[in-house]
């Protein structure tokens, strides 16, 4: 089933289960759109286009864990990522690469082709999200409404 997440103060989720439901993502929406969705619904996520209207960049305390480029479909998503863990899933999907224009150990580029589940792409997005966060000080994770 795919994922959708919505601002946060739309969201709920379900007891158990890694999926969102949000009425404004629906089922038939591109997984670019579910990805983008997603990461704004991050606490403390904020969408920015440092690098011009081609490229969202989710934020949290002005630091990055996603970039979507927004040109022609299926897309990507660059995400922040444990070097252990990128090799693993570089090795595992033929649609996770080295990230591209970044810090090649660190990120990893995803082909929204559809060759990567739903629910293994938002354990993805959380997992950048949770290694900014931890980066963080802890007065701004306070500040987090999480």
């Amino acid at each position: 089933m795919p994922f959708a997440q919505s601002p946060a103060t739309d969201r709920k989720r379900l007891p158990g289960r890694r999926e969102w439901h949000d009425e404004h993502v629906i089922a038939g929406s591109s997984q670019r759109d579910r990805v983008i969705a997603a990461c704004g619904a991050k606490p403390g996520s904020a969408e920015d286009y440092p690098f011009g209207e081609g490229v969202a960049v989710f934020k949290v305390a002005s630091r990055m864990f996603a970039l979507v480029p927004l040109g022609q479909p299926p897309g990507s998503v660059s995400l922040k990522c444990d070097p252990h863990l990128a090799a693993g899933l570089r090795a595992r999907y033929d649609a996770i690469t080295p990230g591209y224009h970044l810090n090649k150990r660190h990120w990893n580029t995803v082909a929204l082709d559809g060759s990567v589940p739903d629910e293994e792409l938002l354990e993805l997005i959380d997992h950048s999200y949770e290694l900014v966060v931890a980066r963080l000080t802890k007065d701004a994770r306070k500040g987090l409404a999480t």
